[in-house]
């Protein structure tokens, strides 16, 4: 391995944010889930969480270009709401999802600096009903359009440069915050990749 490649290895691990995770529920285009994976990369999440009640896993997650991302994320499939959640309320103080109701804050009024999974829903339906009873709140989007509404990768994107900023207010891609023991397997595993 090169200078260069270790060097960039550890300049990623070294602002990977372990408590920031996305969860996305019966997304049925695979081109969204690379997308959205993609961004996750781009912004530090290394966990996302791929909830599937409704359609069969996916095999491949889009075009070439972006499925790449999912190399260097820690994918978690799950085919029961109840597991998954269960699973990100052992890991993460707070979950919110994206649901157009009264109560929902905007996203800018959220504190993403905290520990926190967040919901993306399907292109058609949203997230579920089952789903949303395990969320500490929902949120929006602001939007003037008419349109209400934003694909998914776009909404995705549009959140996690959201919390990105937060955290970078307060330093929280200043230092490495990940485990000793998740560094070491990460990179391990990067090493081998041939990309």
């Amino acid at each position: 391995m090169t200078p260069e490649r270790r060097n960039r290895i550890n300049h990623v691990l070294n602002c990977r944010q372990p408590d920031l995770a996305i969860v996305l529920e019966n997304v049925f285009d695979p081109h969204n889930i690379a997308a959205v994976m993609r961004t996750a990369d781009s912004v530090g999440v290394q966990d996302v969480y791929v909830l599937n009640t409704k359609i069969a896993q996916h095999k491949k997650f889009g075009i070439k270009s972006s499925a790449s991302s999912a190399n260097w994320l820690t994918i978690h499939a799950y085919d029961t709401v109840e597991a998954c959640f269960a699973e990100l309320r052992n890991k993460y103080q707070k979950i919110f999802a994206t649901h157009l109701e009264v109560t929902s804050k905007s996203l800018y009024e959220l504190n993403l600096t905290e520990s926190v999974a967040l919901v993306f829903g399907n292109e058609q339906c949203g997230v579920s009903d089952e789903a949303l009873q395990w969320c500490d709140g929902n949120f929006i989007i602001p939007q003037v359009g008419m349109v209400k509404s934003l694909n998914i990768s776009v909404a995705c994107a549009v959140s996690l440069y959201e919390a990105l900023r937060q955290r970078e207010i307060v330093g929280m891609y200043a230092q490495s915050r990940i485990s000793d023991l998740s560094r070491k397997q990460l990179s391990e595993k990067w090493s081998l990749s041939d990309e």
